[in-house]
């Protein structure tokens, strides 16, 4: 038996490394589009950017693993088209690759804006160690960047830059950073941090163009305002990439769609990863998640599915941020809260935010705060419904909350 992995992102590293445990012996190559091998996407907005890690460092397994695995693999090649009736691939340099299992990994890709100006040199998009690298060559003391977009990765961004001493503008078109995905009390954290460390951050302002001769100079707002800058970086976003999978028939929506095995629809086709529609059994719903959590134990479902011993992949959905000396650890999916609960004191740069939703603990912001994190994986988990009073209560014992 063979398997073909198309996509050489995170899922695909864990996929192999999962394969050969579960005892599967059988060829296994993998086709990615980058000339890297598998590696982890995370640093690429942090570590990597601000020239705190080497790119080998950025590689998910040591450069002779694949080869000592028995792992074929094929970079800087793209898959143009599935043929699930002969069960084959065919690459972009004509080649057919025949398959005995597949696996989707197919990862997401950058939203890119389209307004006057986006085709000038000097605007950057982080999502790929070209992206990263290109980026990081650019950074010199004193030169000007602008970030459009206030999320994860736009602040990762603006802190790495801060570190090499430029001069930092967040553009957020909502009224305050990151507000898809904590409260109002954590981004007014962070607003305060940046701002501390130098970074200037406009809210509620939409980006209409970018200005230059040829390379960027200045972007454009559409209340009239401008912002030079040497380099621009957009952070708003990115797309599943999903269209081979559309394309040979296999049901997507808002990503490929498995099921809690990581099957989709075809017996010999899994998927894995930031492209997938999955159930997630703790929240009841389906949903696609960009973490690195869910790369991991979905490889490792879509590995069992492979070799005949599926296994229901269920997990509370974790992440985390990492800026300047603040690490942010988010576990659970905070969407659709009534309650917001502060346990401790923002002004002590440690402090956490419990979620809950009709007294039921859905998630948890940790700022600095591992044992909350902790102990909220626990809680979420067992849907918990701990008292708000009580959680408020730094004298009580975060063990101690239910």
């Amino acid at each position: 038996m063979s398997v073909l992995i198309i996509g050489a992102g995170h899922a695909a590293g864990q996929l192999v490394a999962s394969l050969r445990m579960e005892g599967y012996d059988g060829a296994i190559r993998i086709i990615g589009d980058e000339p890297y091998p598998p590696y982890q996407r995370p640093p690429l907005s942090k570590q990597l950017l601000s020239g705190d890690m080497e790119l080998e460092q950025v590689y998910l397994k040591p450069g002779d693993f694949y080869e000592t695995n028995g792992v074929e693999l094929t970079l800087g090649k793209r898959v143009e088209s599935i043929d699930r009736s002969a069960k084959t691939v065919t690459l972009d340099d004509g080649e057919t690759v025949a398959y005995d299992k597949l696996a989707l990994t197919t990862g997401t890709r950058v939203r890119k804006l389209s307004i006057p100006g986006s085709d000038l040199n000097g605007i950057y998009y982080v999502r790929a160690i070209d992206d990263t690298l290109g980026l990081r060559a650019q950074f010199a003391p004193g030169k000007k960047m602008v970030v459009v977009g206030g999320g994860y990765i736009g602040l990762e961004v603006a802190a790495a830059a801060r570190k090499q001493g430029m001069d930092v503008t967040v553009l957020e078109m909502a009224d305050r950073v990151m507000n898809r995905v904590v409260a109002p009390e954590v981004s007014a954290f962070y607003e305060k941090a940046h701002r501390d460390h130098g970074v200037t951050i406009v809210t509620d302002v939409l980006v209409s163009g970018f200005v230059g001769e040829g390379s960027v100079s200045a972007v454009s707002c559409e209340d009239g305002s401008t912002y030079e800058a040497d380099l621009a970086v957009v952070g708003v976003g990115v797309i599943p990439n999903i269209e081979l999978a559309e394309a040979a028939g296999l049901k997507c929506d808002n990503g490929i769609v498995v099921d809690n095995t990581a099957q989709t629809e075809d017996p010999d086709i899994v998927s894995a990863g930031d492209c997938t529609n999955h159930p997630n059994g703790i929240f009841g719903i389906n949903l696609r998640l960009e973490s690195v959590q869910n790369a991991v134990d979905q490889a490792k479902a879509a590995a069992k599915s492979i070799c005949g011993k599926p296994e229901v992949y269920s997990a509370v959905p974790w992440f985390w941020s990492d800026q300047y000396d603040i690490k942010l650890q988010i576990v659970g999916l905070s969407q659709g809260y009534d309650q917001a609960v502060v346990r401790g004191n923002p002004i002590d740069a440690e402090f956490s935010v419990f979620y809950l939703r009709e007294g039921t603990l859905i998630a948890v912001d940790a700022i600095n705060s591992p044992r909350e994190y902790m102990m909220g994986r626990k809680l979420v988990t067992e849907h918990a419904k701990p008292d708000p009073a009580r959680i408020a209560d730094t004298g009580i014992s975060v063990k101690e909350l239910v």
